[in-house]
């Protein structure tokens, strides 16, 4: 790519063209570092260790009873 940027402004190709052609370099570079970076990114967010599910808290549950309704008298 850094090759055919070199010979796009050796035979004076137009401003935009070369413009564009360093956009596409320098996202190529860019992603290709996301690339390499992703996962260590994610070991630093989320860790590598799994999560332990502790089955000693229950939650009591409350039975459904029926409520009385509130008579006039």
């Amino acid at each position: 790519m850094m090759e055919e940027l070199v010979n796009m402004i050796a035979t004076d190709a137009s401003a935009a063209d070369i413009s564009d052609q360093i956009k596409d370099v320098l996202f190529a570079k860019s992603a290709k570092r996301i690339d390499e970076l992703r996962p260590h990114a994610a070991e630093d967010l989320f860790g590598s260790q799994e999560v332990e599910v502790d089955d000693t808290d229950t939650v009591d549950t409350v039975e459904d009873q029926p409520q009385e309704e509130p008579t006039d008298v």
